[in-house]
């Protein structure tokens, strides 16, 4: 009796313990709420049971000054990493994190479905100009949907609206071909991995180019509408953080 007991009441008197975002930080908004200042890797929790490791970047314009708070998903510097990479990779992530790196649809799915994100892409040339693309909402979709993009609100900061056609598409590789195009693969002829339509105006998982080439015709990390299809920048870095 007294085991039958025990077992009808010791469950009722545990008390779950509610998550919290000092222990498992959702992203880095979370990080730096809790009182990390600095950008730097941190590890993050998109979900309770699988930490990542990730690249805050809590003072957007090199300072402390509120316009921080971004976690970095995407980011092209020097060409040190190879970004002409199979689905697998482009689902689980790959790179460096105080490098070049790509986070991973999967985590983007995580990350996204439970909160609302913007979105800035930061752009750098050879001659020390910078621009940026900044977009009030931001979402994937899970890999039963093709990680498909969700992005608008657009509002320019110099480099113009190069991802008005990726909205509504799904993530393409060069071994998973999702693209709006018909006739041929995006990713195998751009040489990259991105939300691909039919065929793009922004390639940042392009091929590495350093500045202009006229030989080369939108296979490098280009950004259409602001250097045009024969550029490649020397930065391109996509980072999100919560709406407030």
């Amino acid at each position: 009796m007294l085991i039958l007991f025990l077992a009808l009441v010791l469950p009722l008197l545990v008390v779950s313990t509610p998550v919290s975002q000092e222990q498992f930080p959702t992203d880095c908004s979370d990080i730096h709420a809790n009182g990390q200042t600095l950008s730097g890797a941190y590890t993050i929790y998109p979900t309770t049971d699988t930490p990542v490791q990730v690249y805050c970047d809590m003072g957007c314009e090199g300072g402390q000054s509120g316009d921080g708070k971004w976690t970095v998903i995407q980011r092209r510097m020097d060409g040190s990493v190879n970004f002409y990479r199979p689905w697998e990779q482009y689902k689980k992530g790959f790179g460096n994190k105080y490098g070049e790196y790509w986070l991973g649809l999967e985590t983007l799915y995580q990350l996204t479905r439970n909160r609302k994100y913007e979105l800035k892409v930061d752009l750098q040339d050879f001659e020390g100009g910078k621009a940026y693309a900044q977009y009030s909402s931001f979402s994937v979709e899970s890999e039963a949907e093709g990680y498909r993009l969700h992005v608008g609100g657009f509002s320019n900061g110099g480099a113009g609206d190069s991802l008005e056609t990726n909205n509504g598409q799904k993530f393409s590789t060069f071994d998973k071909d999702q693209d709006s195009n018909k006739a041929s693969s995006c990713a195998k002829a751009y040489l990259g991995g991105f939300w691909y339509s039919s065929c793009h105006h922004a390639n940042p998982n392009g091929i590495y180019l350093w500045g202009q080439d006229k030989t080369y015709n939108a296979i490098g990390n280009v950004w259409y509408h602001w250097k045009g299809y024969d550029y490649g920048l020397k930065v391109i870095s996509m980072k999100i953080r919560p709406v407030p």
